[in-house]
Parts: structure tokens; sequence; C-alpha cells
């Protein structure tokens, strides 16, 4: 396997890292505005998920409305995740 065909690969496992975690969050945001019920074990586990992966974002700000912390917490999150991952991803596709 060559050097570029391996570099191809990493970045586009990175890529594809960065999406999922962006899906996890954003599926918890969607869950929280339509009211899912937490004591369901899927809901519960999309929520823990979410804010193991946005724990440095999650209480980032203070809105009096519930929905715009979560949104604006977690979508930063979500957002931050799929920009570094797709830059690092490209850079490796462009560096090998």
């Amino acid at each position: 396997m060559s050097p570029r065909s391996r570099s191809n690969q990493a970045g586009r496992a990175i890529a594809i890292v960065a999406d999922i975690m962006a899906s996890i969050i954003g599926l918890w945001i969607l869950m929280y505005l339509l009211d899912a019920n937490r004591a369901n074990d899927f809901v519960q586990f999309i929520q823990d998920a979410a804010r193991w992966l946005a724990g440095w974002s999650h209480d980032l700000f203070t809105f009096d409305e519930g929905w715009a912390r979560v949104v604006a917490g977690y979508g930063l999150a979500a957002v931050v995740y799929l920009f570094l991952g797709h830059v690092i991803a490209n850079r490796m596709y462009r560096h090998h």
C-alpha cells in the first residue's frame, strides 16, 4: 500500500469519525427539541454520548430558554467537530 493510499484512508477515517460525532450531537439536539422521552434507553444513550462529546461546550451559553442553550452549546460542538475533522482530513489528502 502506497503512502498516499494510507494517507487517503486515514483522512477518510478522520472525516467519518467527525461526521459520526456531529451526527450524534445533532440527533440529541433534535431529540431535545422534539421532547423525546428521556426514560427511553436509546434517548438516554444519545444524550449521554452527546453530553460527553460536547462536555466542553454544552453549558457555554446562558440563554434563558433551555432549547437555545442546547442548540447553541451542542450545536457549537457539532460544527467544531465537523470543521476540524474535515480540515484535518483535507490536509492529509493534499500532503501525501
